[in-house]
């Protein structure tokens, strides 16, 4: 049985299942684990991360005296929430193409974005100036593709290369910045502002040695360290070519790892002292990262990623942000595997005009025959339609290669 408590009651010879936050604000990337180490315990507790999941079965169980929260309530207390911020606003924004159409588009944007970005980070390893040039041209292509249709290029985004997922990262939450721009009624120059902090939101990691990027195992405290430097040594980057502390870019830089209640880092700000635009780069950029497939870690689904960040909401990400990113992406973002009240498994391809509830699938599998059935797509907001999704699913718990997945394309 998992419980969730707060770190401050865990103890030695418990079984950790996951913790609540993000694998990059932790040195423990490999996060199930018998916890047996005094010195392993002594680095969670003073870590930022404030509560965890622990498997009775596996390990000790909590004393009765503690206050601990089952799977069941947790997970239908953040459905509840994410149900509500579909229903404050139920007709998705009109998008100018169809998601189909414009993957093509963006799939180019993509694939010349991308070779910019890394001749960008070159230079900067060798101490010169970005080209801002090349950055705003970069934010212009990315800024078309979002106005026509805000789902594509993010999508595209989530399949990257191992050598190459800082470059897409950095793109994937410049489009992302942007359409949580759009969402907040930011005018157009803000808009902008947003994606060109997004783009340059991680130039320090062209500091870091890639053998610590992609450690496939448990970082050293020195290495986690040396990971952490990252928003400092970008700002310093940007302080040489003459940007300002009050720069939308510089402030996004330094502070996209503070948290709500000030355990993020590098300087502890809480609440009001984090900027919005460093409020939102926190939640694209947590959000990028988790549904990418790293060296040391396997993507979570889209759906469920939300799921999670909703859980960690209050403590980490900005409530009113958070829940205008969901409306940005959808409730079942696109790439998220699902039940349907058929017992079908379904990928969602496409969010509807009608409802962040009610997106458009495609149906592969057959739960009931434990079969691969003929891809069908179907708009679950179509008139009449009584078909609905159930609930997420974790693809962890299906042998999806065995199944073929029919929506898998190769990285951009």
């Amino acid at each position: 049985m998992l419980k969730k408590i707060g770190v401050e009651d865990l103890k030695l010879g418990m079984y950790i299942a996951e913790f609540c936050g993000s694998w990059m604000e932790h040195p423990f990337w490999r996060t199930s684990f018998l916890l047996s180490n005094p010195k392993d315990l002594e680095r969670i507790q003073s870590s930022s991360i404030q509560a965890l999941w622990i498997d009775c079965s596996k390990g000790l169980d909590v004393d009765h005296s503690v206050k601990a929260v089952t799977q069941a309530d947790e997970h239908a207390r953040v459905s509840s929430q994410l149900r509500a911020v579909a229903e404050t606003d139920p007709h998705p924004h009109q998008q100018q193409v169809s998601m189909e159409e414009e993957l093509l588009l963006a799939k180019k944007t993509l694939v010349l974005s991308r070779s910019a970005m890394a001749e960008m980070f070159a230079e900067a390893r060798m101490g010169n100036a970005v080209n801002m040039t090349v950055a705003d041209n970069i934010v212009e292509q990315i800024s078309r593709s979002i106005d026509r249709n805000p789902h594509a290029l993010i999508s595209l985004c989530r399949l990257k290369k191992v050598d190459e997922y800082t470059y897409m990262h950095s793109l994937a939450v410049s489009g992302m910045m942007m359409a949580l721009a759009r969402e907040l009624a930011f005018d157009e120059g803000q808009i902008r502002e947003a994606g060109l902090a997004g783009l340059l939101h991680d130039l320090g990691k062209a500091f870091i040695p890639l053998d610590i990027l992609n450690k496939p195992g448990k970082l050293t405290d020195q290495e986690f360290t040396i990971i952490k430097s990252h928003p400092e040594q970008g700002t310093a980057v940007l302080h040489a070519q003459g940007m300002k502390d009050d720069s939308a870019i510089v402030d996004v830089c330094l502070h996209h790892h503070e948290k709500m209640d000030g355990s993020g880092y590098p300087a502890n700000l809480n609440g009001d002292q984090i900027s919005t635009l460093a409020r939102m780069g926190a939640v694209c950029d947590v959000y990028d990262a988790i549904t990418s497939n790293r060296p040391y870690k396997a993507g979570w689904d889209p759906a469920i990623s939300l799921h999670k960040m909703m859980s960690w909401t209050g403590h980490h990400f900005d409530p009113v942000i958070f829940q205008a990113f969901v409306k940005t992406l959808g409730i079942y973002p696109i790439g998220s595997l699902v039940r349907l009240s058929s017992e079908r498994l379904a990928i969602v391809e496409e969010q509807s005009q009608a409802s962040l509830l009610k997106p458009i699938v495609k149906a592969f599998y057959s739960i009931r025959q434990s079969c691969a059935i003929t891809p069908i797509v179907i708009d679950l907001s179509r008139p009449g339609y009584e078909e609905s999704i159930i609930q997420r699913e974790d693809p962890g718990d299906w042998d999806l290669e065995r199944i073929k997945m029919p929506w898998q394309s190769p990285p951009v």
